[in-house]
């Protein structure tokens, strides 16, 4: 094709159908976003050789992450020159001039979209890269061969394992376990028929259910190795994922310990002689832990020298497997023609232990047999004997009556017993006599008491081992396909033979027998090998093995699973187990899991280990189902699971068994398991790695976010619901660092952790180019909202004025009914001195932006000066000077305040001011009831405040706060002109008062001392006339031609009541009184703030308070 044809439009239909197709992209899959700072930019175009065939990495990717600026990454053909002494890669996007120009053609066609082409690659570009996408297991490499030469030969081979020897034959091999062999039978004799019927359904259902949630989630993209784990940390969140992966971890490696148990329980039925502590109950117990342990160390030292041992022997025990159930259906037929002859001996309906009792000796007339030795105390006929001895016969009743005996009625129901019971056979005639029966008679002892609760924990892990074929996943030719169909038919096909085996055990053995655990009634026989035909060795072998590969395949997997945890490093202290052998064998994983299941041998029974890992799998079981109907409800865009045969009501069924199942087989157990699950969710959550892995629960927030903020929408709160949503204005220096850290500490100790808190900030500039700068400074606040503990948000405007900036965040901070109502900003430092009085002039556009959204104002004067989180206030008062009603957010902050332990030790103080009109005894009784009924304590005080005239000194301040304004108004001064005018003002302030303790403007003297400039004879006689109480001396008669008389009487209030706070406040820890709005008049913006510094001289800290014109206190409940 010529570059100057034009191109013919080509129609594509691509429909998928098979997961090779267009696999999905998960966690392991080449990152298309942006993640940690790297950027990942596919070549827009590849610079192929024709000639060449294309290669598999034609137009890969290499990606080089760089430091906080994003990665530079090109395709591997690109070429490199060398220049300036730097490394230069030519480029390989559109612009590129020195390309291959035979390609033009293929840009040309985009060109439209040629500046982003680095960001958004063309489908072409992607698909390639799809296509060469390789499903990489998570944690460990599987086979001990997975060299570095040998995982390139792996990479390149596709994987090739079909739904029957990938999923089917692994779940069936997981599934059919030690509890089939072992205590299957135990279970029908016990519960009878129908209620073992209907343990084994329930088990099977909660599998079944939970196998239709999985099935959805692992046809949900591709689910690389980690199995169960990874699909619940990925559709869960790494606090769920890392709880239930742990819990799903210690279940695999308590069946681990379970499978030891159930080979060694074997052994001693192949090798009587081989117990080294003889007897019964802690004997037996003592022999188990003794082997357990050799097994364990044998069969961990197998997994450490190779997996790929293991692996080859697993063929092997799965064919021990399908041999031993293939033997029972058989023998069950066989005995419907044949009956195997295992007699048991009874005496009258008890069953005796037969263990030393030959065939021809279950009787009483041969005075030398066993049995007489155990019931009388002699060999002699007139012997004493026991009496239900005496009083019965011995009888033999056949142990496996056939399929055609009809015993099947005899056991449809149940017989429960408790510890130490005798097995009785009901349908046998005895005399009655009460006679309690003693350890050392032969009898067959119940060893435990049993309830179906009880049963039900223990036959639950014999359905477990549904998650096999998801863990393959890396294995399947068609994973999507292969793990639903594989799944299920292994489960169906395991429930078959469970619900059949229940029959046949039911309708084949004897009732005395089914319940013998041991086999003791047949002569040490193990009960399910007395049906197995052609010989009880088929079953006895075959069992042994599969028990010993089982506990091989949980010892390989177990380690594995905790690898891929610590390496997904969400839960810290786990992160040595990521680590193994130079080929990724999870070493130091396998030591934990040894240590682990020797807990479970020590515990040496079967019945009592079994319940813990029922516990453990049923709450993995639980959390898949959780997850699948959670995304299913929230109809997130990416659940489409290929597998659509699922409904939310069945993983909520699935659920709510497991649920009951934990809790039906052994209550304390589920409350255990729950609490450690519980508190490893807490430790992610507070310690744990931060992880955005897509999962349900950050969509089940954001649902459960939308209704609660439209369900706020629906009216303004009410006044008791009134607390400040806090809107944090900080201010950055050039260096992007925050000027006043302390308002976000004051904010914090006001917030006390409850409630909204936005923290702000404005950069100057086009949002275009100041974009970085933007995203920096929000970097800048979150560090320091972290190292504050201030739990909110942060938001950063661009805006050319900062004015604007900030009265567009007053307006848009927020969302429906969590939106700010409260501003803290700091004061403006040094003013005065300042000279840009944009600063100033910012600060008063910000007051009345506040005022006119109806938001509170807060604002701390000498912010420097206000406590940190660990300096506590231990002693001292917080006054709140009350002068106007604006809605009580003076009474309410100080309460706020106090929950804060920095304030908790400050007493409050209400002062209040009363004019000469006023009955200052009734207001202070008012104040006090008011604050009664408010439930606030505070010591009142009321204030009065005389009429006195107009003294001089306001004169003087008022004439020079005009003289200032209209001289930087009119003369255009230079900057040092300026500096020496506002050096001259403030030198003639502090000759009229006393220096502003720590004040902000005070920042720039030596020691908080100034400069004090002489004065004239005259000056000083007139400024003592001042203060003798002559209100209007002759020197002061110009002062009188003051333009603006409303300035004097401002000045007026301000220097009466900062004199009135002084004196009653000046050793207060905080001062909090009412902020004054600014005048309407915006001339009158730099008098505003000489009243605001009149008012506040000589106090340390002082919390301006300006309230948002709604009530937020009350005295009602």
């Amino acid at each position: 094709m010529h570059p100057h044809i034009a191109m013919a439009s080509v129609r594509f239909t691509v429909t998928p159908t098979k997961a090779e197709d267009l696999p999905g992209l998960s966690d392991t899959s080449p990152d298309l976003s942006s993640r940690s700072g790297a950027r990942v930019r596919f070549g827009s175009r590849e610079s192929v050789n024709r000639s060449d065939p294309l290669s598999e990495t034609s137009g890969g990717v290499t990606t080089v992450a760089t430091a906080a600026g994003g990665g530079a990454e090109t395709p591997e053909h690109s070429s490199t020159e060398q220049g300036d002494g730097n490394s230069k890669i030519s480029s390989v996007y559109i612009n590129n001039t020195h390309g291959v120009d035979d390609d033009d053609f293929y840009d040309r066609n985009l060109a439209l979209f040629e500046e982003e082409m680095d960001t958004r690659p063309k489908v072409s570009s992607l698909l390639s890269r799809l296509a060469n996408y390789t499903n990489l297991t998570q944690g460990a490499k599987e086979h001990e061969e997975a060299e570095s030469i040998g995982e390139k030969k792996k990479a390149s081979k596709s994987p090739q394992m079909g739904t029957f020897m990938g999923v089917y034959l692994p779940c069936l091999q997981n599934i059919f376990g030690v509890i089939l062999f072992l205590r299957l039978t135990w279970v029908v004799g016990t519960a009878g028929i129908l209620q073992a019927l209907c343990i084994v359904f329930i088990c099977c259902c909660c599998t079944m259910l939970t196998a239709i949630s999985m099935s959805a989630i692992a046809t949900n993209g591709v689910v690389p190795a980690g199995g169960s784990y990874f699909m619940i940390s990925r559709s869960l969140g790494p606090e769920f994922g890392g709880a239930v992966g742990l819990c799903f971890y210690l279940g695999t490696t308590f069946a681990g310990a379970l499978y030891i148990l159930g080979a060694v329980e074997i052994l001693v039925y192949i090798a009587p002689k081989a117990a080294i502590f003889e007897g019964e109950g802690a004997a037996m117990l003592n022999n188990m832990r003794i082997y357990g342990t050799i097994f364990l160390l044998l069969m961990s030292l197998l997994v450490f020298v190779g997996v790929k041992y293991v692996n080859k022997l697993a063929s092997i025990f799965l064919a021990c497997v399908i041999v031993s159930i293939i033997s029972i259906y058989v023998g069950a037929l066989v005995s419907a023609f044949k009956e195997p002859h295992f007699p048991v001996c009874m005496l009258g309906n008890r069953t005796i232990n037969s263990h030393d009792v030959a065939d021809d000796q279950c009787r009483k007339t041969v005075m030398t047999t066993f049995l007489w030795k155990h019931f009388c105390q002699g060999p002699e006929l007139n012997a004493s004997c026991d009496e239900y001895f005496k009083a019965n016969n011995f009888t033999e009743i056949t142990g496996i009556p056939g399929l055609a005996s009809g015993i099947i009625a005899e056991n449809l129901w149940s017989s429960y017993l408790s510890k130490g019971d005798v097995l009785e056979k009901r349908s046998l005639s005895s005399s009655h006599i009460s006679h309690p029966t003693s350890a050392h008679h032969p009898y067959v002892f119940s060893d435990i008491t049993t309830s179906f609760t009880l049963l039900v924990g223990i036959f639950f892990p014999s359905v477990t081992g549904i998650m096999a074929g998801s863990n393959r996943s890396g294995d399947l030719k068609d994973a999507q396909r292969s793990i639903p169909i594989g799944t299920i038919l292994a489960i169906l096909t395991t429930s078959l033979v469970y619900l059949s085996n229940v029959v046949l055990f039911g309708a084949c053995i004897e009732g005395v027998v089914l319940r013998d655990k041991f086999g003791d009634s047949v002569k040490g026989n193990l009960v399910v090998g007395t049906l197995a035909w052609p010989s009880p060795w088929v079953i006895v072998i075959g069992s042994f093995f599969s028990t010993c590969g089982a506990g091989l395949q949980s010892l390989t997997g177990a380690p594995r699973l905790l690898q891929a945890i610590a390496k997904d490093n969400i839960i810290p202290f786990l992160r040595v187990f990521g680590h193994g052998k130079a080929n990724g064998e999870p070493t130091w994983a396998l030591l934990l899991t040894a240590l682990i299941a020797e807990l479970g041998i020590l515990i040496a029974s079967l019945d009592l280990v079994a319940p813990i890992l029922t516990m453990f799998f049923l709450m993995c079981y639980l959390f898949v189902n959780l997850a699948c109907a959670l995304q299913t409800l929230l109809r997130t865009p990416n659940w489409r699971p290929r597998f659509s045969y699922y409904h939310w009501t069945l993983s909520f069924l699935g659920m709510t068994i497991c649920l009951a199942l934990m809790f039906i087989s052994s209550w304390y157990y589920a409350i255990v398991a729950m609490v450690i699950a519980g508190m490893i969710y807490k430790y992610i959550e507070y310690h744990g790695a931060e992880k955005e892995w897509g999962d349900g629960i950050r969509g089940l927030s954001l649902s459960a976010a939308r209704y609660a903020l439209l369900r706020l929408e629906e009216g303004p709160p009410h006044t008791k619901n009134w607390r400040p949503q806090v809107l944090v204005l900080l201010k950055l220096d050039e260096d992007a660092h925050v000027k006043s850290p302390r308002l976000l500490t004051f904010a914090s100790q006001l917030k006390a952790g409850k409630g909204l808190t936005i923290v702000g900030t404005v950069v100057s500039g086009n949002f275009l180019q100041s974009y970085g700068e933007a995203l920096a400074a929000e970097q800048t606040l979150k560090h320091l909202m972290d190292k504050e503990r201030v739990k909110g948000f942060c938001q950063c405007i661009v805006a050319q004025k900062p004015r604007e900036g900030i009265s567009h965040m007053i307006q848009s901070s927020g969302l429906g009914g969590m939106k700010p109502n409260t501003v803290v900003m700091g004061w403006p430092h040094a003013w005065r001195q300042s000279d840009d009085p944009q600063t100033w002039k910012t600060f008063i556009n910000t007051v009345r932006v506040t005022t006119a959204a109806h938001l509170a104002l807060l604002v701390p004067k000498n912010i420097s000066l206000f406590p940190s989180n660990s300096e506590l206030c231990t002693e001292g008062y917080i006054d709140v000077w009350w002068i106007v009603h604006d809605g009580g957010m003076l009474m309410l902050l100080p309460f706020l305040l106090r929950q804060h332990k920095v304030w908790r030790k400050c007493a409050m103080r209400i002062f209040t001011v009363a004019q000469m009109e006023d009955n200052s005894i009734q207001m202070k009784k008012d104040l006090a009831t008011f604050l009664y009924h408010l439930r606030i304590e505070a010591d009142v005080e009321v204030v009065e405040m005389h009429d006195s005239d107009i003294s001089a000194y306001t004169y003087e301040r008022t004439l020079m706060m005009e003289q200032r304004s209209q001289m930087l108004r009119q003369m255009r001064l230079s900057k040092s002109d300026r500096e020496r005018e506002a050096q001259l003002v403030k030198d003639r302030n502090s000759m009229l008062r006393l220096t502003s303790i720590g004040s902000d403007d005070d920042d720039d003297t030596d020691g908080g001392e100034r400069d004090r400039m002489t004065w004239t004879k005259e000056k000083t006689s007139q400024y003592r006339a001042t203060h003798s109480g002559c209100s209007t001396p002759e020197g002061f008669r110009d002062m009188l031609s003051i333009r603006d008389h409303s300035n004097v009487r401002r000045m007026h209030t301000a220097v009466k009541l900062n004199e009135v706070i002084v004196n009653k406040s000046h050793d207060a820890r905080l001062v909090l009184l009412n902020m004054p709005g600014p005048p309407r008049n915006p001339d009158g913006d730099e008098n505003y703030m000489e009243f605001l510094e009149v008012l506040t001289e000589g106090l340390e800290r002082v919390l301006l308070v300006r309230g948002g014109g709604s009530e937020v206190i009350t005295i009602y409940s």
